[in-house]
């Protein structure tokens, strides 16, 4: 992973808009930034597609998962 200046947001009609906004100390994955990937993995339930989405680097992990529409990152 790396930092690099944040892109314009973009709109993607029905399915809502992406804000792109400066990674702050705030978010779990600012404490992998220039740590390897070392593994992805999904979690999904049949008729509701995927749920989750883990990220595996050499300096940990982090979950993404959505709730009620709301994007959640946490670090294990």
């Amino acid at each position: 992973m790396e930092a690099s200046d944040p892109f314009a947001g973009y709109d993607m009609a029905e399915s809502g808009r992406v804000e792109v906004a400066s990674i702050s100390g705030e978010t779990p994955l600012a404490d992998h930034l220039g740590a390897t990937v070392l593994a992805v993995s999904e979690e999904s339930v049949q008729d509701n597609g995927r749920i989750a989405l883990e990220i595996t680097f050499d300096s940990g992990r982090v979950r993404c998962e959505t709730w009620s529409g709301d994007l959640r990152l946490s670090s294990k």
